[in-house]
């Protein structure tokens, strides 16, 4: 009897088509956004506590900045996971990505994070204030402007940060260089910005803490374009 030809399909082809079609990425995305939402959450959560607890009183902006504090070392965490994701469903480690992101990056993500907040700090005292300061109305508008620049700036860096080795000076360089040199990545975490003081605004702080990874992937959809250049001209 003769025996059939083999099947093109063979095991080994079936084994590395598995997890590599459209709707596999689509999974291994979601499962991704999911889990590092979760991983985020939970890094977050003392401070998100805070935050919801917290009333939206003048008095309380300095405290409001310090529940903040465990924000940049996970978001952070978060940009390296989505960065390093896998497109196959059979290699997918978010939550080991995400650990590994936290650990490398948290003594570099917190020398700039925490003078962003305390400048943050300053400014939304003084505009909190505003009234009794007795200070010109375009001071109140140059002072959005300041915030809305340094957090920008602080965008650029924590994606820096995340993925490149830099001292925590030349990141702060970097980051001030991209806001003029990028602008498409400007206005794009401009949007992004007024998306989640909208969401704020609107809901509570704890929308944007649910869409945490979404919001992540976006900004660093947004910073392609300055994670190309600092890969080609300042790394070697």
């Amino acid at each position: 009897m003769r025996t059939p030809p083999e099947s093109p399909m063979t095991d080994a082809t079936a084994g590395r088509r598995f997890g590599e079609g459209p709707l596999s990425r689509a999974s291994a995305l979601v499962y991704t956004l999911l889990v590092v939402e979760l991983l985020l959450l939970t890094a977050t959560s003392p401070g998100l506590v805070g935050l919801v607890l917290l009333d939206r009183d003048a008095a309380d902006v300095p405290l409001a900045a310090a529940c903040l504090l465990p924000v940049g070392p996970a978001l952070s965490a978060a940009v390296y996971a989505l960065h390093h994701r896998r497109l196959d469903l059979t290699e997918l480690h978010p939550a080991a990505a995400f650990w590994r992101g936290y650990r490398a990056n948290f003594r570099g993500v917190v020398k700039l994070w925490i003078p962003w907040l305390v400048w943050l700090a300053v400014i939304g005292s003084n505009l909190a204030n505003f009234a009794a300061a007795g200070v010109p109305r375009w001071w109140a508008v140059l002072s959005v402007l300041i915030a809305v620049a340094a957090t920008l700036w602080v965008a650029n860096a924590l994606v820096i940060t995340s993925l490149f080795e830099f001292r925590a000076r030349d990141v702060a360089r970097l980051a001030a260089y991209f806001l003029t040199r990028s602008p498409r990545t400007a206005l794009g975490n401009a949007a992004l910005l007024v998306v989640a003081a909208g969401l704020t605004l609107v809901a509570s702080e704890v929308v944007p803490a649910l869409l945490a990874s979404v919001l992540a992937s976006v900004l660093l959809l947004n910073s392609r374009p300055v994670i190309a250049e600092v890969r080609e001209a300042f790394t070697v």
